[in-house]
């Protein structure tokens, strides 16, 4: 599909994502510690171990580099060290979830305008028709969407250099298709 005009949100959860992501690579280490401790010594939670420990120190790393911190390679990595556990091998599939999900979950948020409607780019793209919206105004970094049914949409846009008064022609599109709808 085309679009007249594509609007990128910002995300405001990515920081919420790696807090989950590193918490459950901790879990992981003291369950996989607390494995060896109850059953025996076992070589392959030992490597397990020393590896999410040093995924960690690699994301902390990059993290005061001002690197963007990515737990997909590392929650892969442990959802393979769970089906090695003594004990609750389905724990690796959370991780495969998570692991899955975090791309996602970090990826700016879009917006498509075309004359056929509204196209949010999230998980399962929602598509809405120009009728079921009221109003659709960008100003000052914020883009509101107003539904007819009062359902209001108002999210911050990702910083951009472009001037204000490409904010001047995306209102007067939208406008435009606003009246043609109704």
């Amino acid at each position: 599909m085309h679009y007249d005009y594509v609007v990128t949100l910002k995300r405001d959860h990515a920081g919420k994502t790696d807090l989950i992501s590193f918490l459950l690579i901790i879990l992981s280490i003291l369950a996989f510690c607390f494995a060896q401790v109850r059953n025996a010594f076992s070589g392959f939670l030992t490597i397990a171990t020393l590896i999410l420990l040093l995924g960690l120190c690699v994301n902390m790393y990059a993290s005061k580099n001002g690197k963007v911190l990515r737990f997909r390679n590392w929650l892969l990595a442990a959802a393979l060290f769970w089906l090695g556990m003594p004990w609750m091998q389905w724990m690796f599939i959370p991780f495969i979830f998570f692991a899955l999900m975090e791309a996602q979950a970090k990826y700016p948020l879009e917006v498509g305008f075309s004359s056929e409607g509204v196209v949010l780019n999230a998980i399962f793209r929602k598509k809405y028709p120009w009728s079921t919206l009221q109003s659709v105004i960008l100003k000052d970094g914020m883009l509101t969407l107003d539904f007819c049914n009062n359902t209001l949409i108002q999210k911050e846009v990702l910083d951009d250099d472009e001037p204000e008064a490409q904010e001047d022609e995306f209102n007067a599109y939208c406008q435009g298709k606003l009246v043609i709808s109704r």
